[in-house]
């Protein structure tokens, strides 16, 4: 059996477990993000699930991350949304980082919505900001496709010229205009990590056209594109790059930052969701 016969095994497998847990089929994914997981709290009829209980799922190991996935109704809508997520820093392959978007794509699911904590690197930026991602940059050396295709989860040379969707996009700066929200937009740079960046790496990210910089979320949206699932994606700038200000970086302020702006984050989140 090839390796990628059994990852179709294991979707389907995971998927069915997720399935009789839950009364709704999702429509809508959410990944959450370093402390941003709150937004769990906020889906009525809830079923949570832990990571560990679902077949062929990773844990997550990172400070911040509750490891769970909350299944309920969030705005009108079904939603899925996972409290925690993978970084192949943590040891996974970027084919493990990206399997619960396959099982969320197995259980129904359309739309994607990802989010992150990041860097600032474009120097009009500053911590607290939320970051519209328009594009990203994969600067991992790493790719969930790599190996044979499956042509069930996808074609073998998916396009990724729209990689966030302009639809939804559009609608995210409707929605934060309502709402008199400040809504910056910008590429965001995905590094492997786990070292955060350093001063001149920063300047070379600069010079590349990336205004956002963190460990994450590239994986996780070539596979939703992958499976033909329409992402948006919102950065939450929880500190600025190294080199901009005279201070050491911290995962601390991270945390810090995002309980900052945790209001303003779930109340457009909340609106995109019934406009999606």
């Amino acid at each position: 059996m090839s390796s990628n016969t059994m990852t179709a095994v294991q979707i389907k497998e995971a998927a069915s477990y997720i399935a009789g847990q839950v009364q709704v089929q999702p429509e809508i994914g959410l990944i959450m993000g370093s402390g941003l997981g709150v937004l769990g709290d906020h889906i009525d009829n809830a079923v949570t699930i832990d990571y560990s209980d679902i077949p062929h799922f990773p844990v997550s190991t990172v400070e911040g991350h509750a490891g769970e996935l909350v299944v309920g109704t969030l705005s009108g809508r079904s939603v899925i949304l996972m409290r925690g997520r993978f970084h192949m820093y943590e040891g996974y392959g970027s084919e493990l980082t990206a399997f619960p978007v396959r099982v969320m794509k197995a259980l129904g699911v359309t739309s994607l919505l990802v989010t992150n904590a990041a860097g600032g690197v474009n120097l009009d930026f500053e911590a607290g900001d939320l970051m519209l991602i328009s594009d990203h940059l994969n600067m991992t050396g790493k790719n969930p496709l790599i190996g044979p295709n499956d042509n069930e989860l996808g074609v073998r040379f998916p396009d990724m010229s729209e990689a966030y969707s302009k639809r939804l996009r559009a609608i995210a700066r409707e929605t934060s205009a309502k709402q008199g929200l400040k809504l910056q937009e910008g590429v965001y740079a995905g590094l492997l990590g786990p070292t955060y960046e350093t001063p001149a790496e920063i300047r070379m990210l600069r010079v590349l056209g990336a205004d956002a910089v963190g460990m994450s979320t590239v994986a996780e949206v070539i596979a939703a594109r992958h499976s033909g699932i329409e992402v948006l994606g919102i950065s939450c700038i929880s500190n600025m790059a190294a080199g901009v200000l005279d201070q050491p970086l911290s995962h601390d302020e991270v945390i810090e930052t995002t309980e900052r702006v945790k209001a303003e984050f779930l109340a457009l989140v909340k609106e995109l969701i019934r406009q999606f």
